[in-house]
């Protein structure tokens, strides 16, 4: 039981730390709280014993690795909003070309049955 919780933690830790640095690093928090939970039941699982316990301070370290870097992109990366002027006069432009376009085929009846 014991390794199967330190596996996951590994796995939950790694994977945050691996999100955390994507441009997808507000999804790393799921695997970071579950690694930190891992992590302290295997802790608490540990309590008594003199195994080693350096894989549930590596498991901790990581996890905490990556909560500081995705707090550290949420707070300091900031979204810039392009011209969307641009955007709409290219979506007008294209809305007239297929105007213009569909004005333009000739469909017969014959076609159509």
């Amino acid at each position: 039981m014991k390794k199967f919780l330190v596996i996951l933690g590994f796995i939950a830790a790694i994977l945050a730390v691996v999100l955390s640095v994507t441009p997808l690093s507000k999804i790393a928090y799921l695997p970071a709280v579950a690694a930190l939970v891992f992590g302290s039941i295997a802790t608490y699982l540990f309590k008594g014993k003199q195994d080693s316990k350096k894989s549930i301070q590596l498991i901790f370290l990581m996890t905490i690795i990556a909560l500081v870097v995705t707090t550290y992109k949420s707070v300091y990366n900031t979204v810039e909003v392009g011209n969307t002027e641009e955007l709409l006069e290219k979506e007008n432009e294209s809305e007239e070309n297929a105007i213009e376009e569909l004005e333009e085929l000739e469909i017969d009846e014959a076609d159509l049955e």
